[in-house]
């Protein structure tokens, strides 16, 4: 599962899911509490039965707590159903005799604490069983809420990847000719944009080539220089006047080799790009993370180059650091950009800790 369709199944999850434990754990809460004040009707009503045998000379062996005592005192506006509810027991008063006195009847509330608790497990025990049902439930919901989604998507990547593929033989063909043009007929502005045009079209189409191959990736470990040395090659025959300086130390991480090696051909390429005449392209590393440095003419707004086609200049596309994003998400790497108008761009580019 990709990580756009984790993070939509997570959501559809969470809202089936979270609505549900919210009606169960309230209807849990409301549940409890009319059971608590049912049991403490029982209590009362246990109290005067009691007092009831008394009167009907009905002892009884077992009292549950119950104790009584026999007071003279003047109760004002006195109701028949008092009940308190003290900190240890409760307590009612219940008239003795047609002249004066009152029962005073005390129980603690062991008897009740205990029932009390034995509710509140039940209850506890009903919602855990309810909310791992309706988990399940909303699982599979989500699964079926997420299915048109990733049938859409597959059949736009099967589109997507066909068109590229369909793609390869003009490009290729277009670069053929240029570099066959460029022998026969003298330089001129429009062969210069064609074939600028071309290097950027061919450009273009291998950045979409590995990005659509990122569902499928293969990671494993590799000599992160390696790949490093490879596109800082290609890049000296390209910018002849840019001096690289790579200081070679052991890194090795797992990547996809063809998608590391875009990432870096894309921002080497506009290190190169975007440089000063004899700039300088610098690449380091630091424990689990890769530097490039560059003496070029900076960025204006270094927070938005990953945006979807964002630029700041008049060639490319402005989705060559959008695909260099992506692809660093993909391979779970962290990439970030710093860059001073006329001092130079720094970007790091951070592996994931596997150890």
């Amino acid at each position: 599962m990709l990580e756009y369709e984790k993070t939509a199944f997570w959501k559809f999850f969470s809202i089936y899911f979270g609505s549900v434990a919210i009606l169960i754990l309230a209807a849990g809460y409301f549940y409890f509490t009319e059971q608590e004040k049912i049991l403490i009707k029982k209590e009362h009503f246990s109290m005067i039965e009691h007092i009831r045998k008394i009167k009907m000379n009905r002892h009884e062996a077992h009292t549950d707590g119950i104790t009584h005592t026999v007071v003279y005192t003047q109760i004002p506006a006195f109701n028949i159903n008092n009940f308190t509810i003290k900190e240890n027991y409760f307590e009612a008063f219940i008239p003795y005799s047609w002249d004066s006195g009152y029962y005073r009847v005390r129980k603690n509330k062991d008897t009740f604490y205990k029932l009390l608790f034995d509710i509140k497990i039940k209850i506890i025990l009903m919602q855990a069983v309810l909310l791992l049902l309706f988990a399940s439930i909303s699982y599979l919901l989500s699964w079926r809420a997420l299915r048109p989604m990733q049938e859409a998507i597959n059949k736009l990547d099967k589109f997507s990847k066909d068109l590229i593929h369909d793609l390869n033989t003009p490009v290729t063909s277009i670069l053929l000719n240029t570099k066959i043009l460029e022998r026969t007929i003298e330089e001129s502005k429009a062969l210069t944009r064609i074939k600028t045009s071309a290097n950027e079209i061919g450009e273009l189409h291998h950045n979409l080539t590995i990005l659509l191959q990122e569902d499928t990736f293969v990671i494993q470990n590799e000599n992160v220089f390696e790949i490093v040395e490879d596109v800082v090659n290609t890049q000296k025959g390209i910018c002849e006047d840019i001096r690289f300086i790579v200081e070679h130390s052991y890194l090795e991480e797992k990547v996809n080799k063809d998608a590391l090696k875009q990432i870096l051909t894309n921002i080497v390429s506009n290190s190169c790009k975007y440089n000063k005449k004899d700039g300088i392209v610098k690449i380091y590393a630091k424990k689990s993370s890769l530097y490039i440095a560059d003496t070029g003419i900076g960025i204006e707004q270094p927070e938005a180059v990953f945006e979807r086609k964002y630029k700041e200049h008049k060639s490319g596309y402005g989705i060559g650091l959008d695909i260099v994003k992506r692809l660093c998400d993909a391979m779970e790497i962290e990439i970030s950009l710093s860059s001073q108008k006329e001092r130079g761009t720094l970007v790091v580019l951070k592996f994931k800790n596997y150890m």
